[in-house]
């Protein structure tokens, strides 16, 4: 078997709420919540809206809810937990835009985001994993006992991008990582931002949409090591955005891979006008670590941003070898 992974202060935090909130579970609830680890339904992610598997907020009681916000509490930053929870409500405010347009669509419902558990968190003897997932939120971590194994892929998203109308009028909750790329594009020189740009317009979405694995091309855009120094402590804060997201002991893991890489594959890659409120895209790739944001649709006012590890996404290339994951798909 692989080498178990070392034991973080966040892996125990998630495994002790993954025990509780599945210990709070009645027969009926179990059977919809829990999956073995192997299961196909573990690297199969989504993030519109859409019926999903797993136990829903709505079919909760109180004290299960609790449990539940506690456990993807549990895998998240501070900041990125208040992003979180700023997602689900944005439905409210989503669902009045849609009716007040006149739209029929799909049911815009801060209950209906799902918890899902892999395997058997109280166990020394086998991986587990935990997923939250609704419309904008897809989190997929996978461990084994307190040490971590995968907590990729990682979407975020947001519509409205920015509230315009009403109490919250202003509300950016995705903002950093959209004004940090404006302000690195706007830090590169004209031949620079020549080479970063990659595609006259932003594409629909992000192009590595729901794989199970991340495909990406060759690198594509202007390589860090291309960069004057304040450039890439721009970049460099860009791609915290992303990394800080995690519990501070997994941030710091992450942080320190990406750095031993250096900046020789990190590349930087624009689409579409680099202007606030015009369609636009950027990708930040380099070795395993993948960042993709895409903000076109709804008159570019619609975030979709995604984490990923190319190679060890729902700790694929960790266990791969020995589980046979593929058996599954």
């Amino acid at each position: 078997m692989p080498e178990r992974p070392s034991a973080t202060a966040a892996g125990a935090a998630m495994r002790a709420a993954a025990t509780d909130f599945a210990d709070s579970l009645n027969p009926e609830q179990r059977a919809t919540t829990i999956y073995d680890f192997m299961d196909g339904e573990r690297i199969f992610w989504y993030y519109p809206p859409t019926n999903r598997h797993g136990l829903p907020l709505r079919d909760m009681n109180e004290s299960q809810r609790s449990l539940a916000m506690k456990l993807m509490e549990s895998g998240l930053s501070e900041r990125a937990y208040a992003q979180a929870i700023g997602i689900i409500d944005l439905e409210v405010i989503l669902g009045e835009i849609e009716v007040g347009a006149g739209r029929k669509t799909f049911k815009r419902d801060p209950e209906l985001y799902y918890w899902t558990i892999f395997g058997d968190p109280a166990s020394d003897e086998a991986p587990w994993g935990w997923r939250v997932e609704g419309h904008h939120i897809s989190l997929n971590f996978s461990l084994w006992s307190d040490g971590l194994l995968s907590l990729t892929p990682f979407f975020f998203g947001t519509n409205p991008a920015e509230v315009r109308r009403g109490p919250q009028s202003g509300l950016r909750i995705l903002d950093r990582r959209e004004d940090l790329a404006f302000d690195l594009m706007s830090a590169l020189d004209s031949e620079q931002a020549e080479r970063a740009v990659i595609y006259p317009e932003a594409p629909w979405d992000i192009l590595t949409f729901n794989a199970s694995r991340a495909v990406m091309p060759a690198y594509e855009g202007l390589a860090a090591s291309e960069m004057d120094d304040d450039q890439r402590a721009v970049l460099d804060r860009l791609i915290n955005v992303y990394v800080d997201q995690a519990p501070a002991d997994l941030a710091k893991d992450r942080r320190a891979r990406i750095a031993a890489a250096g900046p020789e594959g990190m590349h930087f890659a624009w689409a579409g006008p680099v202007q606030a409120g015009e369609p636009h895209y950027y990708r930040i790739h380099g070795g395993n670590f993948l960042v993709e944001f895409d903000n076109r649709q709804n008159g570019a006012n619609h975030i979709h941003s995604v984490w990923r590890d190319v190679e060890n996404d729902f700790a694929n290339d960790v266990l791969g070898d020995h589980l046979i994951l593929y058996h599954v798909l």
